[in-house]
């Protein structure tokens, strides 16, 4: 396991649950900051809170942008992204409309996508669904995010099925390692993780972070 990284360095610490109250999310970033995790991944809505306790931590916030299902407008989803930004988050996980990509509408698509990262200036993380995509859709989204300069594709928001080997491997054969790649959804054990790692994930969204950190420590002891 010497090729792989120390699991806590790519882990993105999920805060989405519904209905998460200001004291789980605390407890969240707190847990977040002990183990090293890069990154808090939150509504927008927590984004100030989890901003003010992490201030001079390492560990960076994320807000998650048109989640989960990227229908909302595009204005919408711009001041969604801007707010997030002026309340502190460095890292933005917008979701595609893949409505609108699926009925052949890119050129909306690419717009909404590339006004967010021109205009906020921050880490953008595409959220692609790829579960719900046909194989020849996948390639068009990527196509499409790519062109718009994101600095990430997500496989999925985890509302639709857990990330797999195949998608990881697929946005990496799409990307040539252009972009990162963050895999999300469903991620329980350490050899999942491993697995999406090898496969090329640069990161992994999820909520169970601790637990693969355990794991990986009764492996090492």
């Amino acid at each position: 396991m010497t090729d792989l990284p120390d699991i806590a360095t790519v882990i993105e610490h999920a805060l989405l649950r519904p209905g998460m109250t200001p004291q789980e999310i605390a407890e969240g970033c707190e847990i977040a900051d002990r183990y090293g995790f890069p990154v808090v991944c939150v509504y927008p809505s927590a984004v100030r809170q989890c901003v003010e306790l992490l201030h001079q931590r390492r560990c960076q916030v994320c807000a998650v942008i048109g989640f989960p299902l990227g229908a909302t407008t595009s204005s919408v989803k711009l001041y969604e992204a801007m707010e997030a930004v002026e309340n502190g988050a460095k890292e933005l996980d917008v979701v595609i409309h893949w409505g609108w990509l699926k009925g052949g509408e890119t050129q909306a698509v690419y717009d909404e996508i590339a006004q967010i990262v021109n205009d906020t200036g921050q880490t953008v993380k595409a959220i692609l669904e790829m579960s719900q995509l046909t194989p020849e859709e996948q390639k068009l989204a990527v196509e499409i995010c790519l062109d718009a300069g994101v600095h990430y594709l997500k496989t999925g928001s985890g509302w639709f099925g857990g990330a797999t080997v195949e998608q990881v491997e697929f946005l990496r054969k799409m990307t040539q390692q252009q972009v990162g790649i963050k895999a999300s959804g469903g991620i329980k054990t350490l050899e999942q993780a491993h697995a999406l790692l090898r496969a090329g994930a640069t990161r992994l969204g999820t909520s169970r972070g601790v637990e693969l950190v355990q794991q990986q420590e009764e492996i090492n002891a």
